[in-house]
């Protein structure tokens, strides 16, 4: 009887892979083909089960690519300009879900989720104004370079992407530990005996880190000599007699994640009611790349192209306190490729006050900073919100210019000023409510709070009132 249900049950799991990969078709193999993958990999269970648990969640997906719009059309242009398979917009996915700002438990960081180190390896800089782990673009370029070291090293796209994820030295591993094992199933444990027992202490060391990399590097070089270079489904098996597999399990189903999203983009889910994702690969930008000047606020951008400053900050998350490094000419920041007409007259009017930011250091107090600067503490408090004169250490103070420090000194008169006069304004093109605060000495708050605003939606013939 357990015999009979042993064989019914293989025979529907048999029958259910079939189901399944029936409805798989060419562009899904084009997906194999492009990360270097045999096209019988399509009926892997595994990447079935995970490409079946996607399709029960593709509102979810959808939702996530809608997201990602704005800025997908820029990533796959940068891929396909540098090379690199165009499947591996869904190793970004994979990463990060198309969160720009997406930060992992061991401090990865962005799109393409970058460490710190190799960040930097990679020309991603990363200081108290800006960590552009979190530019899509810059830190596609870094990503298109670090994918294509990985493949010039191992020579295949899906070697490279669990390079990405699991690290270089772990997919070393892996082909070595592999290639020793296929080479004594093909000739047998007494073929090279001794020196297979050498390799495998060598690789016991390295995992109990008792020897650096490189000797388990040697052994990787000898190994690829033998002309036994494991296939995908060698390195993704499972050793039921050993604790540490070939290659980590988040990895494993990581390759099958990017597999299974880019056969998900090529199925009948997306409806033409979603034209927009549909066309996501043909669209042209909608971002424009424009050059500011250092020391600048992204308040002033925003003024200059009438949009809402937190939306353009949504789009230059790698710029931390909003201010552009002070130490450059100039730098890359992304508005809406919409507002560029508008920026282009505007750019010469861009609020020229510069910021700077200051680390708290011990004995650090305002006074001190303010002598630092050439500033009155007040306006370094003020500036800051600051409820107290008590810093911490390592705390970022802001620290405007003198020319910022005039309009606040100007704005401070204005309201201690006893004798003010009711002043009307009429909304024009181009205006916010913040610019309009700035050119009067107003309070923004209470701008908003004497004309009855629910928030800082202005239109044009709109009339507001103030005391002036």
């Amino acid at each position: 009887m357990t015999k009979l249900i042993l064989l019914l049950f293989f025979c529907f799991s048999s029958l259910h892979a079939a189901l399944i990969g029936s409805n798989f078709d060419k562009r899904d193999i084009q997906i194999l083909n492009e990360l270097d993958i045999e096209p019988s990999f399509i009926t892997d269970y595994e990447l079935q089960q995970i490409y079946s648990r996607y399709s029960r969640s593709t509102d979810y997906y959808k939702q996530k690519l809608s997201d990602a719009t704005l800025f997908v059309p820029m990533i796959k242009n940068i891929l396909r300009n540098e090379g690199i398979p165009s499947s591996f917009i869904y190793l970004a996915m994979a990463e990060s879900n198309f969160t720009m700002d997406a930060k992992s438990r061991v401090k990865a960081m962005g799109l393409w989720q970058f460490m710190p180190q190799t960040g930097r390896i990679f020309g991603l800089e990363n200081n108290i104004y800006v960590d552009e782990r979190m530019d899509f673009v810059k830190s596609t370029y870094a990503a298109t370079k670090y994918l294509k070291r990985l493949h010039d090293k191992f020579g295949s796209w899906y070697l490279a992407a669990m390079a990405y994820n699991a690290g270089e030295g772990r997919v070393i591993e892996a082909i070595t530990r592999s290639t020793i094992d296929l080479y004594v199933e093909k000739n047998g444990s007494n073929a090279k005996k001794q020196e297979i027992e050498r390799y495998r202490q060598i690789i016991s060391d390295y995992q109990n880190k008792k020897i650096r990399f490189r000797e388990l590097y040697q052994v990787y070089k000898e190994v690829n000599k033998w002309g036994l270079a494991p296939d995908i489904y060698t390195l993704l098996s499972v050793q039921t007699q050993s604790k540490r597999q070939y290659i980590p399990t988040e990895t494993r189903d990581y390759i099958r994640k990017i597999v299974a999203l880019g056969m998900m983009n090529n199925k009948s889910f997306i409806s033409n009611d979603d034209g927009h994702l549909l066309n996501m690969g043909n669209a042209t930008t909608s971002i424009a790349t424009v050059k500011v000047k250092g020391g600048i606020h992204l308040q002033s951008v925003a003024n200059a192209i009438g949009m809402d400053y937190k939306e353009l900050a949504k789009m230059n998350l790698h710029i931390k306190e909003y201010i552009i490094p002070p130490f450059v000419n100039e730098y890359d920041i992304y508005i809406p490729y919409s507002t560029l007409s508008r920026f282009n007259l505007n750019k010469e009017n861009i609020t020229t006050d510069t910021y700077t930011i200051h680390i708290v250091q011990a004995g650090d107090t305002l006074s001190t900073i303010a002598q630092k600067y050439k500033l009155d503490y007040s306006i370094i408090r003020d500036f800051n919100k600051l409820k107290s004169n008590i810093l911490s250490v390592k705390q970022k103070i802001i620290v405007p210019t003198a020319s910022v420090q005039n309009v606040i000194q100007n704005k401070m008169v204005s309201q201690n000023n006893t004798t003010k006069k009711i002043q009307s304004y009429y909304v024009k093109n181009g205006d916010t409510l913040y610019s309009i605060s700035q050119r009067y000495n107003i309070d923004l708050d209470k701008l908003m709070k004497d004309n009855d605003l629910k928030n800082s939606s202005i239109s044009i013939g709109d009339k507001l009132v103030f005391n002036y």
